[in-house]
């Protein structure tokens, strides 16, 4: 097969992606996307079904006002119901009000689902098809025809499936696309069929697949080596069920796998996937191919040994192509080479024979067989080089702490407060506050004894904290690992604490935290 030279991608983040359990756009949040997705280079962007909800017709009005580039922006619905002229259709009227350059309709391909579902005669079904696309065009619209569950409708019976895209064809459907609706088809099947496909209608195939088996990106790549030219996904694969096509996973492997360009700079889809994830307030896939935090990532040392001397002895592209980096994890599994690297790329320069280098490595090794993990906690890494090189200046010494708890007589609330006792500076602070628990209540005590000090502390907000038991089998004397995420501005840093006491472990991850922050400072 000669391979395409041109794909296009067609993002359908802000309609199939907002049918995933938890995805929710607002308003402002979709222009925002289409708006991202534009500059990144998407040659469509689906906007919604302007026929089934309030948004997604306002999406369209504030689109219209917008400049999106080359990007088109394209409205999603359906065929015409049955009985009824295209031209009377009160939902394909709402497609022509949303003034989109591109009007996408799905319509079926299966019998079943025309027998079970739809309930129509199949001479009717394909009316509904090249009746609605017919209408479509003659108001000037491009038109795409999403060919609903066609694998599955391909493999039971080809001949009715194959004649609801020649409806659609003959209609003058510019593109059609070929849904593997339920996600169940294997590559190997999606490669054959589109062949089939496309040799009966070239130059105008598209391939929308599903992720129910983890097969969506490898299905619509092997759709692309049968001769599709249009892939439709979505960012992250947000979607129904298990998801959608990941076009995170599909644009770097078309561009740099398969030689086909489809973006002017894959350097931002990192950018890109984690600008989305934001604001769908979901936390990053760390080990999504390409995006994630892992993708790059190294712990066993003969492999980091391996990447210090060429990092194409375990990367398969350099990271920085789709503008993600190297990331030298340090745990039991370390050698010299990862403490070397983890320290230089947090800008501490070691040499690979100062002892010291040894002395991190079986503390490292001594602490993690305590419960610690240092994978997320890079400012408690760096803390503990700086430890053994004599680098570090405390920020103060603690003298003791105390909290309690306390519930009103109807039981309705409760009250948590900590008091500290610390030595800042050769002079003695006490300091009690309140808080939403203990942990809470630490930060804050803790907070305003050294705020006078250290006025930046101010800045400072604590954005994630979790915890873990680290051996269960003892029950509630187990041992727990507490992780804590600080911020300031648009820097963050980890840290953890591990004991058998939860307010210690986080005691321990929360001074860490202000500990590194000042040695930043």
């Amino acid at each position: 097969m000669t391979m395409k030279a041109k794909v296009f991608l067609y993002d359908t983040t802000l309609r199939d992606g907002t049918q995933g359990e938890g995805i929710s756009f607002s308003l402002l949040d979709k222009i925002r996307i289409a708006e991202k997705l534009a500059g990144f280079g998407m040659d469509y962007i689906e906007g919604g079904w302007p026929g089934s909800n309030p948004k997604d017709l306002a999406f369209f009005a504030e689109a219209r006002k917008l400049d999106f580039g080359k990007t088109k922006i394209a409205a999603f619905g359906s065929t015409r119901r049955a009985g009824i002229k295209a031209s009377e259709d009160n939902q394909l009227a709402k497609l022509l009000e949303a003034q989109t350059p591109v009007v996408t309709i799905f319509g079926k391909s299966w019998k079943l689902q025309v027998d079970k579902v739809l309930g129509v005669p199949h001479k009717e079904n394909l009316a509904m098809i090249s009746d609605s696309v017919a209408y479509l065009k003659s108001c000037g619209r491009e038109v795409f025809y999403d060919a609903e569950h066609f694998f599955d409708g391909y493999k039971d019976d080809a001949a009715f499936a194959l004649s609801t895209l020649a409806a659609a064809s003959e209609a003058g459907a510019d593109m059609l696309v070929l849904c593997d609706t339920n996600g169940g088809t294997m590559p190997e099947e999606i490669s054959a069929i589109t062949a089939v496909v496309e040799s009966s209608f070239p130059g105008k195939v598209g391939i929308h697949p599903h992720n129910d088996c983890g097969m969506g990106a490898a299905n619509a790549l092997a759709a692309v080596h049968a001769g599709a030219v249009q892939i439709q996904g979505t960012m992250n694969g947000y979607g129904e069920r298990t998801g959608n096509c990941n076009l995170t996973t599909v644009i770097p492997c078309l561009q740099l796998k398969m030689g086909i360009p489809v973006v002017p700079d894959l350097t931002r889809l990192r950018e890109v996937s984690l600008f989305v994830d934001e604001l769908a307030n979901c936390q990053p896939d760390v080990r999504a191919p390409f995006v994630g935090n892992t993708a790059f990532a190294h712990k066993g040392g003969m492999h980091v040994n391996a990447v210090a001397k060429t990092s194409a002895a375990y990367e398969h592209i350099e990271p920085s192509s789709v503008g993600n980096h190297q990331n030298i994890l340090v745990s039991e599994l370390s050698g010299r080479s990862n403490i070397l690297l983890k320290a230089e790329e947090l800008g501490l320069k070691l040499d690979k024979n100062d002892p010291a280098v040894l002395r991190v490595l079986e503390r490292i090794k001594a602490l993690e067989s305590e419960g610690f993990e240092f994978e997320a906690a890079d400012a408690s890494f760096d803390l503990l080089i700086r430890k053994e090189l004599g680098l570090h200046t405390p920020l103060f010494e603690l003298q003791g702490y105390h909290c309690s708890f306390r519930r009103n007589a109807a039981g309705s609330s409760t009250t948590c407060e900590a008091t500290i006792t610390i030595l800042n500076n050769g002079h003695s602070f006490v300091m009690s506050a309140e808080g939403d628990g203990p942990v809470n209540a630490l930060d804050a005590a803790l907070r305003k004894a050294l705020l006078q000090l250290h006025p930046w502390i101010a800045g400072i907000r604590l954005s994630d904290y979790k915890v873990r038991i680290v051996d269960g089998g003892r029950g509630t004397a187990a041992r727990t690992r507490v992780h804590i995420v600080s911020s300031a501005g648009v820097d963050s840093w980890g840290t953890v604490g591990v004991s058998d006491n939860i307010i210690e472990a986080s005691w321990m991850a929360l001074v860490d935290s202000l500990e590194y922050r000042a040695s930043k400072l």
